[in-house]
Formats: C-alpha cells, sequence, structure tokens
C-alpha cells in the first residue's frame, strides 16, 4: 500500500501559495477497502471508496478510473481495486496542475515536502504548465465530465493571470456542442459560480464561459449584455457586458461577500431586453431587471440571502446612485422600500453592491462613493427614532392604526433630515 498527497495541496505549495486553510487529498495505491477498515480509518464515500484518518480525519481516496456511462457528470462506473495505479488515477483528473502527486513517504512530519522534480511523480506535465501559467486538460476523458467546463473557468479566476490552452478551449466548445452542459443540476451549476464569483478576479470565469459558449447555455441573461451599448456619459466604457465584468472584479478588490458579488453580477439584466430603437437609453430597466433575476434564481436555486440582496439592488440601485438629490422624506421611503431599517446588515451589503457598480467604470474606479455614507448616516438617523414613544404620543393624540405608522414615519423623516445634509424635507 502506497499512499500519496494530490491535487490542489501539492499544486498550491508549487505556487508558494499554501495558507494553512486547504485541505489536503490523499491518493491510496494497492489497497482494499477491508484493509484501510482494519486500520481504523472510516468510510464515508457513496459512489467510491473514500475513508477518514482515524486521527487527521482528511480524506484518503482508494485509486480508481472512471467511465463513462451516461450524459452528465453523475453518469460514471467507477473501478477502484488494488491494481489501479497512480498514473491512471491522475489520468481522469481535469487539468494537468491538478495531477501531481507526491508519496507521503517524501513529507516530513509537519506536511511540508521537497518540490524537486524527482521528488514529484507528474506524468502529464503539470510542472511545466504551472511555470508556463497554463490550464491545460489531462487526457481525453475531460470531455467526460461538464461540470470541468465550470472548474477551468473558476481555476482562471483564481490563477487570472494563467490562460486557458487552445486546445482545451477547443475541447470545451466541442462539449458545448454535444449538449453536455445542458445536463448539469442546478445545484452543482450555482456551487461553482459561487466558488468563482469569490476567486480574485470573478471576471475571468464569466470570460471563460462566454468563450467557449457555455454562459449563453447556463446564463443568457447575462450573455446577452456583450454588445449593448450605454450613454457615454456616464458609462465610459459603453459596453453593457464589459461593465460587468468591471463592477464584478471591482467586487474582488472591496472583499465583497458573495450576496453582494451575486447582486453585481445579476443588477443590470434588463439591459439585455432594452428595445433597440431607445438604446442607448435603458429607461426601466431596473423592473426588468428584477423580473429576469427572479427567474435564474428559481433555475439555479440561489439561496434566499443572495435572492435578496440581488432583488434590492437590481430594483434601486438607480435610485440609490441618484441618493444625494434626494430631500429627507424621499431619503426615507428609499430606506423603506429596502427594507433598511429591520435589515440594516443586508442594506450594507446592497450599498456595497452599489458602489462596486459606480465605481466599475472606465476610469472611475478610484472615484469616492458618498452616497453610501449617506444612506449608511440617514439609516442611522431614522433607527435612533423611539418608536415606542411615538407611537404613546400618538396613540394621546387620538391616532389609531394606520395613523400611528404615519406618525412615526413622520417622525424618521425628522430624524433624517437632521441628520444628513443636501435637499430639505
Amino acid at each position: 500500500m502506497h499512499i500519496y498527497l494530490v491535487g490542489g495541496a501539492v499544486r498550491d505549495a508549487l505556487l508558494g501559495r499554501q495558507d494553512g486553510r486547504r485541505d489536503r487529498d490523499w491518493v491510496v495505491v494497492g489497497a482494499t477497502p477491508e484493509q484501510l477498515s482494519a486500520l481504523g480509518y472510516l468510510p464515508v464515500g457513496k459512489d467510491f471508496p473514500v475513508f477518514l484518518h482515524p486521527r487527521t480525519r482528511e480524506e484518503y481516496a482508494l485509486a480508481r478510473t472512471e467511465r463513462k456511462t451516461a450524459r452528465g457528470y453523475r453518469g460514471f462506473a467507477v473501478h477502484a481495486s488494488p491494481d489501479v495505479t497512480l498514473e491512471q488515477d491522475l489520468a481522469r483528473r481535469d487539468l494537468t496542475i491538478n495531477s501531481i502527486a507526491i508519496s507521503a513517504d517524501e513529507m516530513g512530519a509537519d506536511g511540508q515536502f521537497d518540490a524537486r522534480p524527482e521528488c514529484l511523480v507528474d506524468p502529464y506535465g503539470g510542472q511545466r504548465d504551472l511555470r508556463d501559467k497554463l490550464l491545460r486538460h489531462v487526457t481525453d476523458a475531460f470531455r467526460e465530465d461538464p461540470v470541468r467546463i465550470l472548474r477551468v473557468a473558476r481555476f482562471a479566476a483564481r490563477f487570472h493571470d494563467f490562460r486557458v490552452a487552445d486546445e482545451t478551449m477547443a475541447l470545451m466548445r466541442d462539449m458545448v456542442a454535444e449538449g453536455e452542459v445542458d445536463a448539469l443540476v442546478p445545484e452543482r451549476v450555482w456551487q461553482e459560480l459561487a466558488r468563482g464569483l469569490m476567486e480574485a478576479r470573478p471576471s475571468r470565469m464569466f470570460e471563460v464561459l462566454r468563450d467557449c459558449g457555455a454562459l449563453q447555455k447556463l446564463l443568457p441573461e447575462v450573455d446577452r449584455l456583450w454588445g449593448v451599448p450605454q450613454r457615454a456619459e456616464y458609462h465610459p466604457e459603453v459596453d453593457t457586458g464589459v461593465h460587468l465584468m468591471m463592477v464584478l472584479d471591482m467586487s474582488a478588490r472591496l472583499a465583497a461577500p458573495l450576496p453582494t458579488r451575486f447582486a453585481c453580477l445579476t443588477h443590470d439584466l434588463g439591459k439585455g431586453t432594452t428595445p433597440a430603437d431607445v438604446l442607448p437609453r435603458h429607461i426601466g430597466h431596473e423592473q426588468r431587471s428584477a423580473r429576469l433575476l427572479l427567474g435564474v434564481c428559481e433555475r439555479l436555486r440561489v439561496p434566499v440571502e443572495c435572492r435578496e440582496i440581488a432583488d434590492v439592488v437590481a430594483r434601486e440601485h438607480g435610485n440609490i446612485h441618484r441618493s444625494g438629490e434626494l430631500n429627507a422624506a424621499a431619503l426615507v421611503r428609499l430606506l423603506e422600500r429596502c427594507d433598511a431599517i429591520r435589515k440594516p446588515q443586508r442594506f450594507a451589503q446592497v450599498l456595497l453592491a452599489c458602489e462596486c457598480d459606480a465605481r466599475g467604470r472606465l476610469g472611475m474606479a478610484e472615484d469616492a462613493y458618498p452616497q453610501r455614507e449617506r444612506l449608511t448616516q440617514a439609516l442611522a438617523a431614522a433607527q435612533s427614532v423611539d418608536t415606542a414613544a411615538v407611537a404613546q404620543a400618538a396613540q394621546h393624540a387620538g391616532a389609531k392604526g394606520p395613523q400611528i405608522g404615519e406618525w412615526v414615519h413622520r417622525a424618521r423623516i425628522d430624524a433624517v433630515a437632521q441628520a444628513t445634509t443636501g435637499p430639505a424635507a
């Protein structure tokens, strides 16, 4: 029995990107499930033999091969036995940079290892592709799993100075043409998109998906934004798709959480349905964006938190951009539409998405976004109102039902007027 560390932990160590958080993946060659169980390993794999180490709880998988049996990423027959070699196991992996292994015997007690070529098992040229900054598939078996298209795009967002090999891009295009992407299940698509959105340069993920044709299949609402013009005085980059990529990268620069980044991705979907005769204006695109967003969220089963924040941003980002022109009464109405008083943390993410939208434009990346500070200030003022005391005063004055709500609303307007600068209430 021989044990090897494989995959991302080896790749990142060779890149000098170890951060101590990555789970390590191990492959066991020349063993049976019974042998591992006898050594105290706990079986956990459903589709193929995977075990948890009795002490570290890290995953140890028996070396295996896979054979395509049906369309999609679930249609595989797995063969795991002591006669499967390490090279055969590495051959089924997606990219050469993820197909490098090192024997556990070569590793120190602290998990460090010697990165000299003679100490590594690298039958498919992964080290060379790391040096050349190339994302290249291992073998033609890549075409058997459409999830790998999403993974390549995600790795492009993480290693944004790497390029996708020409032959790999051609293979991905063939897979899209053959309908493999159509067989992906929504949960797996969302999982990979969410991870890609959180990478260092999320725009690269969507550029790769668009280049191979997968974006049109998975997110046609996003794909159609390229080539749609906007007014140059507001968007010097003009092209809506280009703007969207700049917004996504700004969200990464500002370390935005996933719900904010998803809101950035979907905030302008309505611009893809603007009638050609009114371009480059996009009157009412906010409402169209919200409607299209609903379809995306249902199709991909997007989590509720991401849905809610994206919906507020889609509907209100234009009003938030113009909030410096609003008086106190209009500011309170905006806060109420965003449900900001009840959900201030959510509203903070909404404002961050709007800042990404404003700064994700050609020549505007370093611009200030005073709207965020002013609306945060307005929200604090509105929240400072003692609603119980206002309601009691309203009742003493004879107010009932909705009238009490009007008293509270007016008190919030007064508080916001005192706390903010700009047009009077």
